[in-house]
This record gives C-alpha cells, structure tokens and sequence, in this order.
C-alpha cells in the first residue's frame, strides 16, 4: 500500500521551507532564505523575517511541488510548525497550511519545529529505531531530548539556561569581526587556526555545576572570556589571531555539546544518537561527535546539511510519522505558540 503524501510547511525563524514526504522518502525540499535582508541587522529581525515568509510561501509551493512532480490534488495531509519559533514568522506558515487544507479538504497538523529536526534524520537513513537521544543543536535552541516515540512522546533531558550554541556562534564572530550568520565565517577561520592555541573555558562541566546540570549548557560565560581574550590582546597592541581564537571557541562549544549527549545516551542506556539543527552542520562538531559515539559503542545518525537547517521536509516527515500512528488532526481553530514546550509533539 503506498504511502500517504505529506505537505510540510516551515517558516519558524529565516527560512521558508515547504517540503514533500512519502513515508520516509523524500520527494522534495524547497527552502527561500531572508538570511541575506537580515544580515546589515546583524540578526535575524522578527518583522523583516514574517514579511519575507509572506513573499516567499506560495513561490515556495510550487517549487516543491515542481520538484517532486506532483500536483496539490495529490496531497493526503497538510502538517505546519505550529512552534516554537518567531510569533509574527509562525503565524505566516500556520495560516499558509490553514488556507490549502480547506481548499483541498485534508487534515491539517499542527507540529513541533524541534522534534521535526529529529524527524528530518529518517529521511536519510529510514525509520528510527526507537528510543534515542537527540542532540539539538540551533540557533535558537540546544537541547538533549530522548525520544521514545518521535510521532508521540519527547522528553528534554538538559538545555542551555542562557545562550543557545548558534547565538554564541554570531556573537563571537562579531567580536572578531566575522560576518552573520557566525556558524559558517567561524568555521572557515577556524580551519586556518590552531584549536589547542587558545583553551577557553567548558560552562557547565565542574563537578558541581555537573551536580545541578547534568545535561544543561551555557555558552554565556565562554563567550565572555572570548570578548575578554580579544580585549586583553587588542590593549597589548597584538594582532588578534582570528584562526586561533575561532578554532579555539569552535573546539569548546563542540567538546561541551558531545561530552554531554554521549553521557546521556551511557546513563539511560541508549545506544542511539541522533544529531540535528542548524549548528549540526558544523564539520567539527560532526566529526567529533562520530569519534566519540564510535568510542562509546553509540550510532550516530545525522541528515545531511540541506536537512540539518529548518526546512519544509522535516516538517512534512514529523507530519508522516504522525500520520502513519493513525493520530488524529489537529483542531482547526489552533493557534501558532512561539514557546510550544518540546514534549508537545502534537499541538
């Protein structure tokens, strides 16, 4: 029996991602990104970004639709991130699905943008074998899930309590004059520095922090001694060494992030690690979370970058494993909730 056809729709923050699913086969991902218009801002504009989605939702539709080859009279459901994200942003994309599932008269979803990243990773490898632990990691967001069901039932193990690991990223590379977004300009600096040059500090992981915070984060305090490292030098007249400073401030947040998702995984005995969001694009963080999966005996399973930043697919395939548990739609009068906690698979 085939599968049912699954529209996701994504303008949670910067992108505009409308995606096509079939089961865990992806047919399309189409993704407008307003990165460019928020550049000069030196971030992401809450007002700027809802207007871009408006200008790019239906552009966006049929590009997928041109991609997968398929017409809107062959969609079985509609699924939409109803949160979290931006409130202006989200209600776009929620009032986008609310349109095409009455015109069409098919159920409509509202979804979890977070446990949509996890989603994503199925349609690279296929169904999860459940449960694992996520590693979610964005610009928005860093969290350890375990997710037991990813259609049903999420559960946030540790967070960041102030910075999540993308803002720290963009803030860094300001302060060594980098462009925004600072994930990519750090990463090509960091490949011409010396990781082990500069030791920034590791928030969170002395015994006692580790007493209170087994699986949390902070990135506040790394990136404070950055400013302070930079300042120091900059007074003493020396040339800030960007390679250095980039490699070493990229090689803390990456040491941090897989110390921690890795003794996760070992305490509750999972022996699968799923990493995802837009920072999990990062080559060092992918590399060293393989090295140290493969030392623990843990799989690790990533999507591809095209899936890692928000897209329509993950949407579409959190929508298709929703589907497939037989769950019912979500009611249509829902609203867009810009802080939907991440055990809300389902809104």
């Amino acid at each position: 029996m085939t599968a049912p056809l699954i529209l996701g729709i994504e303008t949670s923050c910067d992108e505009t991602g409308v995606g096509l699913v079939r089961g865990t086969t992806l047919l399309a991902n189409a993704v407008a990104s307003s990165v460019d218009e928020h550049v000069r801002f030196g971030g992401v504009v809450p007002e700027v970004a809802s207007r871009a989605h408006l200008e790019a939702v239906v552009p966006t539709l049929h590009r997928a639709l041109d991609e997968a080859q398929v017409g809107l009279d062959d969609v079985d459901a509609v699924a939409v991130t109803a949160g979290p994200g931006l409130a202006g942003a989200l209600m776009v994309g929620v009032s986008a699905a609310k349109a095409l599932a009455v015109a069409l008269d098919k159920p409509l979803y509202g979804v979890n943008h977070l446990v949509g990243h996890v989603a994503a990773e199925q349609l690279e490898n296929g169904p999860l074998t459940e449960p694992v632990v996520a590693l979610l990691v964005s610009g928005g967001h860093t969290e350890i899930l375990q997710v037991d069901d990813v259609a049903t039932a999420a559960e946030l193990l540790g967070q960041t309590i102030d910075d999540a690991a993308g803002e720290a990223f963009d803030k860094v590379a300001r302060l060594i004059g980098l462009k925004y977004p600072g994930g990519p300009h750090i990463q090509r600096a960091a490949a011409d520095g010396d990781p082990s040059a500069i030791r920034f500090p590791r928030g969170l992981t002395g015994q006692r922090d580790m007493a209170r915070h087994r699986y949390d984060f902070s990135f506040s305090g790394l990136k404070t001694a950055v400013a302070r490292w930079v300042e120091t030098a900059e007074r003493a007249g020396d040339p800030v060494p960007v390679g250095d400073v980039a490699a070493g401030f990229q090689e803390a947040v990456a040491d941090v992030l897989t110390a921690k998702a890795v003794l996760a995984c070992q305490e509750r005995g999972i022996s699968t690690m799923v990493l995802a969001g837009g920072v999990a694009a990062n080559a060092r963080l992918r590399e060293l979370t393989q090295q140290r999966c493969e030392a623990a005996g843990i799989e690790l399973r990533q999507p591809r970058f095209s899936l890692c930043t928000d897209n329509g697919a993950m949407i579409a395939a959190l929508g298709a494993a929703v589907v497939e548990r037989g769950l019912p739609p979500s009611r249509f009068e829902f609203g867009s909730d810009s802080s939907l906690p991440v055990t809300e698979v389902l809104i």
